[in-house]
């Protein structure tokens, strides 16, 4: 079976680019992809090619908060059997929410007891 691993995590900051710039020189990373996100802002994946960390800039003059968590937006863990750990979220007595399945993998969102929203996803 393969193990759970922390796919990405995505956090706001004021300048994408030289937030990006920084990680990648720090860590010798790479830009992975960088285009629009949600209302109006942008975003930068910088990373390895398995795991990365998304900065996301709101457009100008929008608030800093994301509008789902602040300061942390999502964590997303990729797991091999989705189903199972949907049960498993449900058995806990918190909620998945908006499933989706589209290229490249199924997925569904839950926050945690501390209002923490986590990603499920799998690829397989």
């Amino acid at each position: 079976m393969t193990q759970s691993f922390l796919e990405h995590v995505n956090v706001t900051v004021a300048d994408a680019d030289h937030s990006a710039a920084l990680l990648a020189n720090l860590f010798d990373w790479h830009i992975r992809w960088s285009g629009p996100a949600r209302d109006g802002g942008y975003t930068v994946h910088v990373g390895t090619a398995d795991q990365y960390l998304a900065v996301y800039q709101p457009r100008e003059g929008q608030s800093q908060d994301f509008p789902k968590g602040v300061p942390l937006n999502h964590l997303a863990v990729v797991v091999e059997d989705l189903d199972a750990v949907e049960a498993k979220v449900v058995t806990q007595g918190l909620t998945p929410f908006n499933h989706g399945d589209y290229e490249p993998g199924r997925r569904f969102y839950f926050f945690d007891n501390n209002g923490i929203e986590f990603e499920v996803v799998s690829y397989s």
